[in-house]
């Protein structure tokens, strides 16, 4: 089959088992994974043979950008210990423990390509622990923990790797000479990501045209990322943090920040679809160069080394949420419910959110010809992968139910009090101005201000259903003078987008009795 046509029916599949996913409120990316993995052994099954730093830069550059720039910073410096301790020290453990595994079950394996092994199993792909958490709902700071940590994670275990391959090469290891250049990397990527959003800025800044404005802010995305790997830095890093600081020093005007956020969200939806599909689909390619008793026995040890993954998470966060819960806050905000401690259910949540992912699987792929156990390493990556996915995956959600965690309310409280002042602050304006266009709009202020004092939504104020109600009769009437010849498609599209606007405006609300 031609690839265009493999690659619009995976989509397409992909997007039928996600929405089937949400059906059965499982987490999408398990069912994908094992939807291509089905595929794989159909008759025919296409195979896709990406460069392993292309499955990287086009796959998780786009998405980190958008968990980068959606993270609030608050929480994340109000979690940093928790997630400190999961980027650095869960990832560290996991390396160690995974190469020693490996080590005893193959002796003549070196170790730094041991240690290669540890740090691409380490870091959890979050997409789908986080699928799951937004259906259930639990506390507010474990849910920004685990997003802190899909932040970073990738970013030390792949210094770790990066160091390891090249040992490989070397023919030796030194962990205190390579600190050094760890945290030249690190700082460099820091120093690099907050320097690029002034030129960045000023560029997307001055184009008004949602279209041109799109293109450019996905090419600089894969742009950013590309430099980051041509400077030896850490492209993880870099791309976080000029996320980061992008969300605060955007421009973007209204007009273009709506579409702007709608091709995001639907690209990165495309890419997540298709990212877990392909995972399912290098079984395949995988098997095919291991066969009889030497597939059974690595099968046999990335079963083992499944289960030391899976263990040494779970066992790090019930023990830090057991004895270094509590965060302190800062003083910057009074005690915000990102500081709750920890408790041990949060823990066993966290230990167990640890799917891996899209990461592993690429730089399994990209280990060079010739590397020690190279066919082994491929398999054991897919194994982790999909194992967690699968059986972490579909028993996430029956964990959550049964732990009973309590339910959380901070986006909404945050909401209304956000509202609250951003409609003061409207009202405060019109101060002074006694024209009767002002004191129109201080009335509808004011009912939506008094319907946000008492927990209501104050876009379902009368005036809005009046003009929601007015919107719809606009439409009839527009689509009918073009049903009839009076006007043409041009003016048609035109009213269009500004009876669009003001429904935007109006927001949602319910029909009047």
């Amino acid at each position: 089959m031609p690839l265009f046509e493999t690659l619009l029916g995976l989509l397409l599949g992909a997007t039928i088992l996600s929405v089937v996913a949400r059906r059965l409120s499982i987490p999408s990316p398990t069912l994908l994974a094992v939807g291509g993995a089905v595929v794989a052994f159909l008759p025919g099954a296409p195979r896709f043979e990406l460069p392993p730093e292309l499955i990287l830069a086009v796959f998780v550059a786009p998405i980190l950008l958008d968990a980068a720039y959606d993270t609030s910073l608050r929480d994340l410096r109000e979690n940093w210990q928790a997630v400190l301790s999961l980027v650095v020290v869960a990832v560290g453990l996991t390396t160690v423990a995974v190469a020693l595994t490996a080590r005893l079950l193959f002796p003549d394996l070196p170790w730094a390509a041991a240690i290669a092994l540890g740090a691409l199993l380490a870091p959890p792909d979050a997409v789908a622990a986080l699928a799951v958490l937004r259906q259930v709902n639990p506390p507010y700071r474990l849910r920004k923990i685990l997003e802190g940590e899909s932040l970073l994670n990738d970013a030390s275990a792949l210094l770790i790797y990066t160091l390891a391959v090249g040992a490989v090469a070397a023919g030796s290891f030194s962990l205190v000479g390579a600190l050094p250049t760890f945290a030249l990397v690190v700082f460099g990527s820091v120093a690099v990501g907050w320097l690029l959003n002034w030129p960045v800025g000023l560029l997307i800044g001055r184009i008004d045209d949602a279209p041109t404005s799109v293109v450019v802010q996905f090419v600089l995305t894969f742009a950013i990322w590309l430099l980051a790997e041509r400077l030896g830095l850490s492209p993880v890093v870099t791309t976080v943090v000029f996320g980061l600081t992008a969300a605060r020093r955007s421009g973007l005007a209204a007009r273009l920040r709506v579409p702007t956020f709608a091709v995001w969200d639907a690209v990165t939806f495309v890419l997540n679809v298709l990212a877990f599909t392909l995972i399912g689909l290098e079984l395949g390619p995988i098997l095919e160069v291991l066969g009889g008793a030497e597939l059974r026995r690595s099968l046999v040890a990335a079963l083992v080394i499944l289960a030391v993954v899976i263990l040494v998470r779970l066992l790090w966060a019930l023990s830090y949420a057991l004895s270094r819960g509590r965060c302190r806050p800062s003083g910057v905000h009074p005690a915000p419910p990102s500081t709750a401690p920890l408790r041990a259910k949060s823990g066993l949540v966290i230990g167990w959110s640890g799917m891996r992912g899209i990461v592993t699987l690429a730089t399994a792929l990209a280990l060079p010809e010739g590397f020690p156990e190279r066919d082994f390493i491929q398999l054991t990556a897919f194994v982790v992968v999909l194992g967690t996915l699968v059986l972490q995956g579909l028993t996430l959600r029956p964990l959550l139910l049964r732990l009973r965690l309590p339910q959380d309310t901070t986006v909404e409280t945050e909401t209304s009090l956000a509202r609250g002042a951003a409609l003061g602050a409207a009202l405060g304006s019109l101060d002074g101005d006694d024209s009767g266009a002002a004191q129109r709009l201080k009335l509808e202020y004011r009912e939506a201000l008094a319907q946000t004092r008492s927990g209501g939504d104050p876009r379902d104020t009368r005036d809005n259903v009046l003009r929601q109600r007015a919107v719809g009769a606009a439409r009839q009437a527009l689509a009918e003078l073009r049903r009839t010849g009076r006007i043409g498609d041009d003016a048609y599209h035109l009213v269009e987008e500004e009876l669009d606007w003001l429904e935007l405006s109006a927001g949602p609300a319910s029909t009047p009795a």
